[in-house]
């Protein structure tokens, strides 16, 4: 499933229909497309940042977008394939809320070990604040990362022991109104 003129086989298609939310139509026309965008049938990092760069040109996206491409690139080989790319969306646009949760934590768990701590949180939280710029204007409350990262660990880290465990970030998104409309932001969109 990568080179540049490929199809996508029918084996291809029948697993990526039952491991994601979308047809075989619609499998077809994404790969049509990513084909388009990505000729060589994968996206490098550096295409990636360049994407985010183009959608935040007021803002500095580089960091976020290292991040968020270290949760696409499932198999660590510094490249996404069409699947992974798929996957994500998948999940990202149609998922549960569960999995949208899951999808979410990964990103926040930077070193994979199935916590979040607040230097993870913070490295984060802080990228996406680069990347919006003055974009957005937040409440006090948030007006720097380390502030927004006090908030969250006050509502998630309910035993205070440093660390987001996953069941402690899904009980505080649910809590949280911001997480959950910030998950559900591609929803139909797709």
């Amino acid at each position: 499933m990568g080179a540049k003129t490929s199809k996508l086989s029918k084996d291809d298609l029948t697993s990526l229909k039952q491991s994601t939310y979308f047809d075989r139509r619609e499998i077809q026309q994404w790969h049509k497309g990513f084909l388009r965008d990505c000729p060589q049938g994968h996206l490098t990092r550096d295409d990636f940042v360049k994407i985010y760069k183009q959608f935040f040109p007021f803002g500095s996206p580089d960091d976020f977008a290292n991040h968020l491409f270290s949760v696409f690139d499932k198999d660590d080989n510094g490249f996404i394939d069409f699947k992974e790319f798929i996957t994500v969306l998948s999940t990202t646009s149609r998922g549960t809320l569960e999995e949208k949760l899951v999808w979410a934590f990964q990103l926040y768990d930077l070193n994979h070990d199935g916590y979040i701590t607040y230097d993870e949180m913070l490295t984060v939280v802080s990228s996406v604040y680069k990347m919006m710029g003055s974009m957005v204007k937040l409440n006090d409350d948030e007006a720097t990362p380390q502030l927004r990262v006090d908030k969250i660990f006050s509502l998630m880290d309910k035993d205070q022991d440093g660390y987001i465990t996953l069941d402690e970030f899904r009980e505080g998104s649910r809590v949280d109104p911001s997480i959950i409309s910030a998950l559900n932001l591609y929803e139909g969109l797709v």
